[in-house]
């Protein structure tokens, strides 16, 4: 997402390098090639028309501090009046009342009924909440049975609606269930159209007097751009919603709708979804996406991914085998498996301080996935005695595990060398002092 602004917004700061000074010229001109990056991101025109004025009114005239760079200087502005557009803060949901009702509303396509499975995965996970799914968009040939299919995978309880044609049918049923059984949270996933239309906006009113939602989401697809803005101030005007979900995000959505909606709507984005699957739903915090749209990378999200994707036990139990020097490819494998887990390569690096200028060109793709399925591959098709110690892996054997993983030896061989160079560093990083590597991980 966003990488056309992100090169754009880079060459911007690149040009400030080695000026002394900020002057007028040298924001003018920074500040055209800025203009030029949001617009081409279909960012609301009203918006980077006010976001330059309160760069400009910030840049123009600051003291660069000695220590400080004008590059600096504007990336730190930059960055700042980002935040302020994506919203200044996370919204946190709250949950008040048995069952509080979350109405999730939107245009057809724009992956309301996939939300709603995800955003009740992330109240169990999260808020430890039991919700209750209750699939209402009987518009849509089969949506009621994919929502009931999402639930059983991610394990939530969904209401089988299939005997009602009307909405507000069920919706009422939604609720007798959800008092009945004590659910905590309902999730109501509503018909949509392919545009706004006054039969569409008047179901929806009714729909919201009979479940009195604590929180009517708007959910709009990122790759439609200003389309989706526009959309969500009319549910807005209807609806009075009280925040957006932005999907799609990981596709190449230019962004326009990210950097637009918060300040259009008036309202917060809540959620952004990053991937097709279950788990692939994040809190939207507006300083960690300015820092990915400036190429800053996000390791708190990286952190929590990880923290998420790792076992404890397993964790501690790879600490003393690097204290030991014993990293083998066992240990190898559960690390790429990890690193799978936590999402598609591209994002993951994204979220790396630097990373995103060191990828190559046109990001991390298919090509570099695969290559980890194969190293994947190449390590299944060994006995666990070969894995623990690879240093009796011959001629022989390696001909035999490349042809049980569909490689080849020369990728068995790379796969050794790459872990004799692991074993190296970690021997070097063993011998650090244990105070110096903790300052150098920021760890306390």
């Amino acid at each position: 997402m966003l990488e056309s602004l992100q090169d754009r917004l880079g060459r911007v700061i690149k040009t400030l390098r080695g000026e002394g000074h900020l002057t007028e010229y040298h924001i003018d001109t920074a500040l055209r090639e800025i203009r030029l990056a949001l617009l081409e991101a279909d960012v609301n025109v009203d918006v980077v028309r006010t976001f330059i004025e309160r760069v400009r009114e910030k840049a123009v005239g600051k003291e660069v501090l000695s220590s400080v760079t004008p590059a600096q200087m504007v990336t730190k502005i930059v960055h700042s009046e980002l935040v302020h557009l994506l919203g200044d803060t996370t919204t946190d949901l709250n949950f008040k009342g048995r069952p509080a009702v979350v109405m999730l509303v939107g245009l057809q396509g724009s992956g309301k009924t996939t939300t709603a499975a995800k955003l009740a995965r992330w109240i169990r996970q999260k808020k430890h909440l039991f919700p209750l799914l209750v699939p209402a968009d009987t518009s849509r040939p089969a949506a009621r049975e994919q929502l009931l299919v999402l639930g059983k995978q991610a394990n939530i309880p969904t209401v089988d609606t299939r005997d009602l044609n009307d909405p507000e049918a069920i919706a009422k049923k939604g609720l007798r269930e959800a008092m009945i059984k004590g659910y905590q949270v309902l999730i109501f996933d509503t018909a949509g159209r392919l545009h706004v239309d006054d039969e569409l906006m008047d179901q929806l009113v009714r729909l919201k007097k009979i479940l009195k939602p604590q929180h009517v989401l708007f959910v709009a697809d990122a790759m439609t751009g200003q389309d989706a803005v526009r959309s969500a101030k009319a549910f807005h005007e209807r609806l009075d919603v009280s925040g957006v979900i932005l999907t799609k995000l990981d596709g190449d959505a230019r962004g326009g709708a990210a950097l637009s909606v918060r300040e259009v709507v008036g309202k917060p984005i809540v959620f952004a979804g990053v991937g097709e699957k279950l788990d692939a739903l994040e809190q939207f915090h507006p300083e960690r996406m300015a820092g990915r749209i400036l190429g800053m990378g996000d390791v708190l999200t990286l952190v929590e991914k990880a923290q998420e994707s790792m076992d404890e036990r397993r964790a501690k139990r790879l600490e003393a085998k690097l204290k030991k020097n014993k990293f083998d490819l066992e240990d190898l494998q559960e690390q790429l498996r990890t690193v799978r887990k936590m999402g598609p390569l591209q994002q993951v690096m994204e979220m790396i301080p630097g990373m995103s200028k060191a990828m190559p060109e046109g990001g991390v793709g298919e090509a570099q996935e695969r290559q980890l399925k194969r190293m994947d591959a190449i390590i299944n098709s060994m006995t666990p005695k070969e894995r623990r110690h690879p240093q009796i892996l011959n001629g022989s054997r390696k001909k035999r595990i490349a042809r049980g993983s569909g490689t080849s030896v020369e990728e068995v061989n790379r796969l050794l060398r790459q872990l004799g160079q692991m074993r190296k560093l970690m021997k070097r990083m063993g011998k650090t002092n244990p105070r110096i590597l903790k300052r150098q991980l920021g760890m306390r």
